[in-house]
């Protein structure tokens, strides 16, 4: 797969040794307090996509509603820069994304799936009526102006044939894989007269397109060999006249996040350090270098740490996130590769934008804080501008508290606590643990329902960035390659021993959960460990060389591992399929039935092994979920049954 990170709407959060022990926290601190429910934890307003216009006068950005019935809607908002005044921008029923200014900032365009297929639509920057400049049997997945205004590349696949569609209507639409697939490719529409053009030929699956200033070209990433599961994006340059392409560079691994220069002569992006598994330094190459020059890595000596996001500035410098342990850093970074810290950039900043003033605009948040935009003059402080989650002011959170704790073989690791609502400041309580996805994830300093419900019900939650993590450093993304459930399952028990050692976890009270490699770590825990009492795995995996056939890229995986074909006996002593008998602890098993990262089958497969050595289990399939749930009621389901579980066979 090509990842696996937690979504935080499930989990999809001080250095302080020994811990200290907090006041109680519980629902009399304030007469209008509310706990967290269910209902409450899905009330949740996510923020993306900032774009200031041209003059840095406004801020279009991208709201994701909380989930309805079977709906996930968007809109797009604005704000008014001077006066701080926000306004819902889109009003559909469906989902409206992705807002881009014309250069001259006159108008928004957008995707929009209001008519069925997602299309662009233009819309005046003062509001009005929105309409569709392209249409089609087909999805746009991105798109971006010219810099002159007159032209929009985007990025989307053929239109079926009417033979096609016929068959279709028709039910007679068997599918031979790699063969049938419509790949997405590079069109040029003409603003004007709405006349579209491809750019790329068919044979290329293009991901992601960039003019450069003079816009007689674009910088893509794309591929010819869009049926490999190995990753085979390479970087080119597209005359925008002819199509006629060019390579740039061919990055080895994933990469993406390509960025031109304002002045067009080189380009950045986001690419792994050696060949995988994540993407996580920035790089910067010359448009004019050969393709065998490598590209220069400005990160990995100065920071070392996961960027997130680049953008140029004016005197040809570069701003980016560094994921930092728990928390995030805003940096500027020079072509040189020396780095420093924007100061004064928080909370904990993640999508991000910078106005032709210098003011920059973030969305952040905290575990007790959910996300909202920021604003900072140059050189200024941040002030919030949105109040879109004010429904959670009201709700009692567990405050976290962040430590260190020594492994079995010395090396570091940081955790985070939330203690119960109504713990009243000693005695060792019931814990959960829960383990993050990726593994090429890790937890961070943001709201997480999971947790903050558990501590609303009495328990003690625990997340520990464990070796694989990121935000620690590339060698300690390595330190479990070809080691699941080895070296960092051991990280895990001794965060657990020290929380019992420090008299804050029962040592007959505990539960692990997760989803992901998170599932898959509590399916490995129950199978090694009588410790103990309860388990929850989501989307998990049991059978880590059935996951490589059968899910969807590889290539992650692959990376890890190597190939099952060569050498199966790591994956196979790695998997928990094979120490199913000695699993005791009840299991909630939680699966989407249309995942293709961790395909239902793992979930079957462990149900299955448990059932037949009696073991307790429960199995939940949710029909149409993918690996992130969507539907509302699902959702629900999901929590209530979580907690449910917890409830049951911990206290």
């Amino acid at each position: 797969m090509k990842t696996r990170f937690l979504a935080r709407t499930f989990a999809i959060l001080l250095f302080a040794s020994p811990l200290a022990l907090a006041k109680p926290q519980n629902a009399a601190d304030s007469p209008a307090s509310q706990r967290l429910t269910p209902e409450q934890a899905l009330n949740l307003h996510r923020i993306s996509d900032l774009r200031f216009s041209p003059d840095g006068a406004r801020l279009a950005f991208t709201v994701s509603e909380p989930p309805k019935a079977t709906n996930n809607s968007q809109h797009i908002w604005m704000m008014d820069v001077a006066t701080r005044q926000v306004r819902q921008y889109t009003f559909s029923e469906k989902t409206d994304n992705s807002p881009r200014w014309s250069p001259d900032g006159k108008f928004l365009a957008f995707l929009s799936n209001r008519d069925e297929f997602r299309q662009i639509y233009l819309m005046s920057s003062n509001g009005g009526d929105a309409y569709a400049i392209t249409e089609g049997k087909r999805n746009i997945g991105s798109f971006e102006w010219s810099p002159d205004g007159k032209q929009i590349a985007f990025v989307a696949p053929d239109e079926p044939t009417a033979a096609e569609q016929k068959k279709e209507k028709d039910k007679d639409d068997a599918i031979v894989v790699d063969h049938d697939n419509k790949h997405a490719r590079i069109w040029i529409l003409d603003v004007a007269t709405k006349k579209v053009r491809a750019l790329t030929d068919e044979k290329w699956q293009v991901r992601e397109a960039q003019w450069t200033p003079s816009g007689d070209s674009l910088i893509i990433s794309a591929t010819d060999h869009p049926e490999s599961d190995d990753d085979t994006d390479r970087i080119f340059s597209v005359d925008t006249t002819n199509g006629k392409m060019s390579l740039l560079f061919a990055p080895k691994g994933p990469f993406g996040g390509i960025r031109v220069s304002p002045d067009g002569k080189q380009f950045a992006y986001i690419a792994s350090r050696v060949d995988g598994p994540e993407p996580t330094d920035i790089y910067i190459r010359s448009i004019d270098a050969p393709p065998t020059q490598p590209s220069h890595n400005l990160t990995s000596t100065s920071l070392d740490r996961p960027m997130n996001g680049i953008e140029w500035r004016p005197d040809g410098s570069l701003m980016a996130v560094a994921e930092t342990g728990f928390k995030t850093t805003l940096y500027s970074i020079a072509v040189d590769g020396s780095a420093k810290i924007i100061d004064n950039i928080s909370p904990n900043p993640r999508a991000f934008a910078v106005a032709p003033s210098g003011a920059i605009a973030f969305v952040g948040g905290t575990a007790m804080a959910p996300p909202e935009i920021y604003l900072a003059s140059a050189n200024g402080s941040p002030e919030r501008v949105t109040h879109l989650n004010s429904s959670w002011d009201s709700v009692i959170l567990s405050k976290p508290s962040f430590f260190h704790y020594r492994s079995f073989d010395g090396l570091e690791i940081e955790g985070e606590l939330l203690k119960p609502l109504d713990y009243s400041g000693s005695g060792a309580m019931p814990l959960v643990v829960l383990v993050h996805g990726g593994p090429t994830g890790a937890w961070s300093d943001s709201v997480d329902t999971w947790g903050q419900l558990l501590a609303a019900h009495g328990f003690a939650v625990a997340y520990f960035n464990i070796r694989g993590s990121t935000g620690y450093g590339e060698k300690f993304v390595e330190m479990n390659r070809a080691d699941w459930g080895g070296a960092d399952f051991k990280d895990v028990m001794a965060g657990v021993d020290y929380l019992v050692e420090q008299g804050i976890a029962d040592p007959n009270r505990l539960g692990i959960g997760g989803w992901s490699y998170g599932g898959y770590m509590a399916e490995w825990a129950i199978t090694q460990t009588n410790r103990f009492k309860a388990a929850v795995s989501g989307a998990g995996m049991v059978d880590l060389v059935a996951e490589f056939e059968t899910e969807n890229g590889p290539s992650y995986d692959k990376w890890f591992w190597g190939l099952p074909y060569n050498n199966s006996e790591d994956m196979l002593k790695h998997s928990p399929y094979l120490y199913l008998k000695n699993a005791h602890a009840p299991i909630l098993i939680l699966q989407g039935q249309a995942d293709t990262t961790d395909p239902l089958g793992q979930s079957t497969g462990l149900y299955r092994g448990l059932k037949f050595y009696g073991a307790p289990a429960e199995l939940v399939e949710y029909p149409r979920e993918n690996h992130g749930f969507h539907e509302e009621k699902h959702q629900l389901d999901r929590l209530n049954r979580i907690v449910a579980w917890y409830q049951e066979h911990l206290k």
